[in-house]
């Protein structure tokens, strides 16, 4: 029970999903082929899990890694460049685009979330904003980007940082907000 001191802005909750009947029914058809075609295959079968990827609209080069265990929400909304990876028990939570650059790795364990709610709000309207993973970065395990983030080229996340805004070029980041921790130098 509510109490009545509450402001009325906290006792009805008004939210209705602005995502349509179509999308639902796509995750639905999504989701089946995921747990009998996808999820279940071994490591020496990447090629068919890029193919069934790429059938549900995904933007994937033949080169990429998607581990069976990662999991994608909406493969239509996915877009990898060449050797970009999707290590083991990746959650890409991509309700707007993930994009990953040339040689990204994403590692195990990370979640990637491009949707949130207005907490400002009532209705809690959804807002979803994508996330762009540049060239050569690298999300270590465990590592949670939020909604809006770009990582820089060669930047680096370290385990277990919650990225919620964007990381510059080279930098290394970590903890809870991540931030800058030094700059990465290639050799």
């Amino acid at each position: 029970m509510i109490p009545s001191s509450l402001p009325n802005m906290y006792k009805t909750t008004t939210y209705k999903s602005e995502l349509g009947f179509g999308n639902r029914l796509a995750r639905l058809l999504w989701n089946s082929i995921y747990l009998l075609l996808f999820r279940p295959t071994p490591w020496f079968m990447n090629r068919w899990r890029l193919w069934l990827l790429r059938r549900f609209g995904a933007e994937i080069d033949r080169s990429c890694v998607v581990h069976s265990s990662a999991r994608i929400y909406a493969p239509w909304k996915l877009k990898m460049a060449a050797r970009a990876c999707l290590a083991s028990n990746v959650y890409c939570f991509n309700v707007d685009t993930v994009e990953l650059g040339v040689d990204t790795t994403v590692s195990e364990g990370a979640y990637l979330c491009t949707a949130s709610h207005d907490i400002y709000s009532a209705g809690r309207e959804l807002i979803t904003r994508p996330i762009r993973i540049e060239d050569n970065a690298w999300v270590f395990a465990k590592a949670l980007i939020g909604p809006g983030v770009v990582i820089g080229e060669g930047a680096v996340v370290a385990m277990g940082a919650v990225v919620v805004k964007s990381v510059g070029d080279y930098e290394i980041v970590g903890g809870n907000p991540a931030r800058v921790i030094k700059t990465r130098k290639l050799t």
